[in-house]
């Protein structure tokens, strides 16, 4: 499973869906159309330290000139709907003005230290916007449970968190000098997510804008909802509301999971035990026969039969999933 939320769209997601359209619209035209345009979108710290281009921090980070950054980023965004749809859009863009100028503080506090440090100099940066997108990887990793989907060679594990954590580090070596926004960003995230110096308080979306951007373009890109949704009870409020949308979302994930491992366990099942045919050399020794003979006991006892009903409901309930599931 690709996505962290199941198939729902981008049902309650504005902005996410603004940040999906415009961007890589402006980014595609940028790349085949308006090349002699690109110039006024490189993110170049030097220009903005000595020539004080600081107009350089807002066109050089808003578009991405290299599509495949694009690509990436755009598939991440789309991954972290999750947050618009649990936080509401205005905490989402407040979250994503906070990371986004704390990280271009950042970046120029690393690219300053480095110079001074290792003489290593960084002038261009990749352009995008790609800070904010590396700082939610830090509410990602801390809050989405991870769910086991099945297992490499018996040993690696393969969750629900995996293909997004592969996709940030493609999006990692893309460039040369992108660790230097993706750790700015990691730093933007940790801060907005902890609350150092208040900086949710002061790095926020007024009420105000908010009322107008949700009056003028969400419903320009606002979504319809999905008709293959099961119809859940409206809450008193519209924070009551989301929550139970988002346990919704939840209970079907895990459904969905179950069923997903229940499948592979017994697929896994109908394969041929080779070891009874071809002992190991341990299980040959004479000296732990006895050993040998209650470990195969022990393998062919059967497995315990559990309804599937219990299981859902296990999973399904609320305090109990919590208690499962751990945030990895």
């Amino acid at each position: 499973m690709f996505t962290s939320t199941g198939s729902s769209g981008l049902y309650k997601a504005p902005l996410s869906k603004s940040l999906l359209l415009v961007p890589s619209t402006l980014s595609i035209l940028l790349a085949l159309l308006f090349q002699h345009y690109q110039k006024f979108f490189v993110y170049n710290l030097q220009a903005v330290k000595n020539d004080l281009q600081i107009w350089r921090l807002i066109c050089g980070r808003i578009i991405c000139l290299d599509l495949k950054d694009t690509f990436c980023s755009s598939l991440l965004i789309y991954n972290f709907r999750i947050f618009e749809r649990r936080y509401g859009s205005r905490k989402f863009a407040s979250f994503l003005l906070g990371s986004w100028i704390l990280s271009a503080l950042f970046d120029l506090i690393l690219v300053e230290a480095f110079q001074y440090s290792f003489a290593i100099t960084a002038s261009n940066l990749p352009s995008g916007f790609l800070g904010p997108v590396f700082a939610l990887f830090v509410p990602f990793y801390c809050s989405i449970p991870r769910v086991q989907v099945t297992q490499i060679l018996g040993q690696f594990s393969i969750t629900n968190k995996t293909l997004i954590y592969i996709l940030g580090l493609q999006l990692l070596t893309s460039g040369t000098h992108i660790w230097v926004v993706a750790t700015s960003g990691l730093i933007a995230g940790m801060c907005y997510t902890n609350s150092v110096l208040k900086v949710h308080q002061v790095l926020c979306i007024p009420r105000w804008m908010a009322k107008l951007f949700s009056w003028t373009l969400e419903p320009i890109f606002s979504s319809s909802e999905p008709t293959n949704e099961i119809r859940i009870g409206m809450g008193a409020t519209v924070d009551i509301q989301r929550q139970q949308r988002m346990e919704l979302l939840d209970r079907q994930l895990m459904l969905s999971q179950f069923v997903h491992v229940r499948r592979q366990r017994r697929h896994q099942g109908r394969i041929i035990n080779w070891n009874r045919f071809f002992p190991t050399l341990r299980q040959r020794r004479n000296a732990n026969a006895p050993d040998v003979r209650q470990s195969e006991q022990e393998v062919a006892a059967p497995p315990l039969e559990v309804s599937e009903e219990q299981v859902i409901l296990d999973y399904m309930h609320p305090y109990r999933r919590k208690a499962i599931i751990k945030p990895s």
